[in-house]
């Protein structure tokens, strides 16, 4: 569909502005807890350098020269150093891992609500699963911008900078002896997350295909068990989880070649550190406590950079999943049009086509020069074969699409200027698709109009002639219905359905199909109830059983896209056309 491509951007964000978007929307507005982070891990690791420190001074000052007074006062400030770091640890975890748990829900709560107000051509094409995996696990990543991950990270850079100053003080040939592996640790480092960042991706894109197709099989498990497929649905979700396991069998190897890098490196470091410190210690230009205070600040120095290796794999996930949560945020919402800035007051519901064009795809028009009106408070039915265009002019009329061409007008104004909440306020559906929640009839039938009180919602009940049912259930409205209803036939589902638009009160009423699930018997009690509830409402009709309409305003017959013909029942009768066939047809059967 061309205008979905548009509106569902491929390309990935370059790094640089996915960093800025990062900063600007999470860690900026968290600055104060940031900073807070930031002092906490500066004292943090201020208050462990104070072990290596004194191991110089239990070496050469305590030991060497027995002084007992020295040791208490050294054990004293060691033993402050492990209590001050032991609270920071404790308090850093609670505010900043709490925080990010935050972050998660606030920002699956964004994406939810941005993906809500998505036009309908967006989930047209794209899997409710994949969209579920968005929402859910996109953003489980992220929490490491603002938990201890960032923190951790920079903290480390911190503790490696002042180990530095500290071993260059001891010796500065030996230190440069010794960073000379961790520089070219850095470099794998850095060439590797380049590698893991897109591997992360592509993670987050087979998740959200796998878990489409899992909500899709165990919604649709009659169908599986009707055609006995459950072997070929069972191959299809191992192939899922085996292209899962493929991609995570990369990025191991991937962080592994890092980690083990990292050993190998920092290995020969050591080798070097234990000749030339010992030669030196030989050579008595270093004490033995200089050389264990070395060993140790060099141990400090390393341990963070090892690390950061890990927590830059969580900063990497983090990422994609930023860059995949973005795509879906850059997405138009349907009031994202600049042109829709008109609020509707109260409605008549005078709605007109004027000269519409639609493509659901460039190039292959679906309707194709529509014209007509429907005045306030009448009856249009719209009928003809299958894929002729129907449901896409009340998908116009519904306001759930837009003309390529042309305009649909309420009561004179432009629908595609129209804010849609005023419009749809004033709008009821009954779809082909009887969608019920999970929940009871009460919850269902009071979707429509949350505030409405028990007088509304029995009329509604009554008009659409659910009591005929729920008499007789034991929990009678509070009756749990199961998933989408599972446990209602067709029948009852969709009078719940007809009862949730009648409580809705609309001005302009849209029927697809509306009486497609029902019995005969059904169809007699709804036949009437719809007739009163059509009466001073613009109603459009969709319906195959042609006998259903024979009371409509006026008759659209649609085929290929276009009127072929328009009257009553009884014009379009005398015109032993089109419609003729079709009525005659249905007759017979």
């Amino acid at each position: 569909m061309a205008d979905d491509k548009k509106s569902s951007p491929k390309r990935k964000k370059p790094s640089l502005q996915t960093v800025k978007y990062a900063f600007s929307t999470i860690i900026w507005p968290r600055k104060k807890l940031v900073l807070i982070g930031l002092v906490l891990i500066v004292i943090n690791r201020l208050s462990g350098l104070v072990l290596p420190g004194s191991s110089k001074i239990l070496i050469d000052d305590v030991i060497g020269k027995a002084d007992t007074r020295l040791l208490y006062l050294l054990l004293l400030v060691v033993g402050v150093a492990v209590l001050v770091q032991a609270l920071t640890s404790f308090f850093l975890t609670r505010l900043l891992s709490v925080e990010g748990q935050y972050l998660i829900s606030q920002l699956r709560s964004q994406v939810q609500q941005h993906i809500i107000r998505l036009p309908l051509r967006y989930f047209d094409n794209t899997k409710s699963g994949a969209l579920v995996s968005r929402i859910m696990s996109d953003v489980e990543g992220v929490r490491n911008l603002i938990g201890t991950g960032l923190v951790q990270m920079i903290g480390g850079l911190l503790t490696s900078a002042a180990s530095l100053v500290l071993l260059i003080r001891i010796n500065g040939e030996m230190t440069f002896y010794a960073i000379l592996p961790m520089v070219l640790f850095g470099i794998v480092s850095l060439k590797a997350f380049g590698y893991i960042r897109p591997i992360f991706r592509k993670r987050g894109e087979i998740n959200a295909e796998v878990t489409g197709r899992l909500t899709e099989s165990l919604n649709g498990i009659r169908v599986i068990k009707g055609f006995n497929a459950e072997n070929q649905e069972i191959a299809v979700f191992k192939s899922g989880v085996e292209r899962l396991f493929q991609n995570v069998k990369r990025s191991l190897t991937s962080t592994s070649l890092v980690t083990s890098a990292a050993t190998f490196l920092l290995g020969l470091a050591s080798v070097a550190i234990m000749g030339f410190g010992g030669s030196l210690i030989m050579k008595q230009q270093m004490t033995v406590g200089d050389f264990f205070a070395f060993t140790l600040y060099l141990g400090f120095l390393v341990a963070p950079i090892v690390q950061m290796s890990n927590i830059g794999s969580q900063i990497t996930e983090a990422f994609a999943g930023l860059d995949r949560m973005e795509e879906v945020l850059n997405v138009p919402q349907e009031n994202d049009n600049p042109a829709r800035t008109v609020a509707l007051p109260e409605i008549r519901g005078d709605v007109a086509f004027r000269n519409v064009f639609f493509a659901y795809e460039s190039g292959k028009e679906v309707l194709k020069d529509i014209s007509f009106e429907a005045p306030a408070g009448t009856v249009t039915a719209l009928v003809g074969s299958s894929g002729s265009g129907k449901t896409t002019i009340a998908g116009l009329a519904a306001s759930f699409l837009t003309p390529d061409r042309g305009s649909v007008t309420v009561d004179g104004q432009d629908l595609s200027q129209v804010l849609l909440e005023s419009y749809r306020s004033r709008l009821g559906v009954v779809l082909q698709d009887d969608f019920l929640f999970e929940g009871t009839i009460r919850e269902n039938i009071l979707f429509a109009r949350p505030d409405a009180d028990e007088t509304q919602l029995l009329q509604a009940v009554q008009a659409a002639y659910v009591n005929e049912f729920t008499d007789r259930f034991e929990d009678g409205l509070d009756t749990l219905i199961g998933e989408r209803g599972v446990k209602l036939s067709g029948g009852q589902r969709q009078r719940i359905a007809i009862a949730r638009a009648l409580l809705a009160d609309p001005r302009i009423l849209i029927l697809d199909e509306a009486t497609s699930n029902l019995d005969t018997e059904s169809e007699s009690y709804i036949q009437q109830s719809l007739a009163e509830l059509m009466q001073g409402r613009t109603t459009f009709v969709i319906a195959h059983r042609l006998s259903t309409i024979r009371q409509a305003h006026q008759i659209l017959v649609i085929e290929d896209g276009q009127i072929v013909e328009r009257g009553t029942h009884d014009d379009l009768i005398a015109k032993a056309g089109r419609y003729h066939r079709l009525y005659t047809y249905q007759a017979r059967i």
